[in-house]
């Protein structure tokens, strides 16, 4: 089975004082997360999509589904975690408990504010986590990258064309995922800020699949505005 896990958990307090999370914020005359359900929902290789949303706001996401969406069977609303990576494994907790997990069985991990994920993002990253395992979605970083362990002064200026920036999806083979995290220490799950730094801290390979610069993530009221015009553009 190839499973989609929609990360829809977070608050955006980044995007400043809106009346509820980012992801339900309106883009283009629907919410942002609907958007990226969408993608999801075109690829004909995606069996099943799980959308992990904060607890008090899965009744909203389930109405704003049935709004905009007209056949939801493939689609499941899971309660979130307390953190990101909580997140995923509350996805895959609910995927074994409901489906059983089988050798083969692959997931991907998106931003449910990333909404212009493209077709060919989706489908590289389910060939590369069949072939790899693993793959992280990346762009290769514009501008130099400065490193400072204080913030005050540099501690080093890495080689460009060798940093990227991450985007997603994140995907992986399910069982595998699973095994790492739950042989991480709790020290490596301090350092952990996303799925996957658990495999890169162990040592197990991580592919890279090419991301695209629009597939941008909606964290500020001004990546909305920049948003907003995309959807406008692609209206013309």
């Amino acid at each position: 089975m190839i499973y989609a896990e929609i990360l829809a958990g977070g608050k955006g307090t980044r995007m400043g004082n809106t009346a509820m999370p980012k992801q339900f914020l309106m883009l283009g005359g629907k919410p942002i997360f609907v958007h990226t359900v969408e993608q999801f929902l075109m690829n004909t290789r995606i069996d099943e999509i799980i959308i992990c949303t904060p607890e008090v706001w899965i009744a909203h996401t389930r109405d704003t589904l049935k709004k905009y969406i007209k056949d939801l069977s493939k689609i499941q609303i899971v309660a979130g975690g307390a953190t990101r990576n909580d997140t995923i494994m509350n996805g895959i907790k609910f995927i074994e408990e409901t489906y059983g997990l089988n050798d083969d069985d692959v997931i991907l991990t998106h931003d449910a504010v990333r909404p212009f994920l493209t077709q060919r993002i989706i489908d590289d990253n389910i060939e590369g986590a069949i072939k790899y395992g693993a793959t992280d979605t990346v762009v290769e970083a514009f501008d130099t990258i400065v490193h400072s362990v204080d913030g005050k002064i540099i501690t080093d200026i890495p080689v460009r064309s060798e940093m990227f920036q991450g985007q997603t999806p994140q995907s992986f083979n399910i069982k595998l995922l699973k095994e790492f995290f739950e042989n991480l220490t709790d020290d490596e799950k301090e350092i952990l800020t996303d799925a996957c730094k658990a495999l890169v801290i162990k040592g197990h390979d991580v592919h890279l699949v090419r991301g695209e610069s629009y597939n941008m993530k909606i964290t500020t009221q001004y990546d909305l505005k920049v948003a907003n015009g995309l959807v406008e553009g692609q209206k013309i």
